[in-house]
């Protein structure tokens, strides 16, 4: 199977989405946090770093449970603002 290459909106929300994670996680360690979520704490590096940009909903929603953030909150805060204002028109 081949992949679809990522567009630069999708790449962008990664990174945008792994620094909200990574400043969610404050001084927990990358391995406590992945536990807590039922995650591999490789996962949780590559969805920190970018090199999962498009993680599982799920994987998303056990991070969040993890971090003490909504998924709306995610959502709002990895989704490019012109992403948004494109939605909304």
């Amino acid at each position: 199977m081949v992949r679809t290459p990522l567009t630069p909106q999708e790449r962008e929300r990664g990174e945008r989405l792994g620094a909200l994670l990574r400043a969610a996680r404050g001084e927990r360690s990358m391995v406590e946090v992945a536990a807590a979520a039922g995650l591999s704490a490789e996962t949780l590096r590559k969805i920190e770093t970018g090199r999962a940009p498009t993680p599982a909903f799920f994987t998303i929603a056990a991070l969040a449970g993890a971090l003490g953030l909504s998924l709306d909150e995610v959502a709002a805060m990895a989704t490019p603002p012109e992403e948004v204002t494109d939605a909304v028109a």
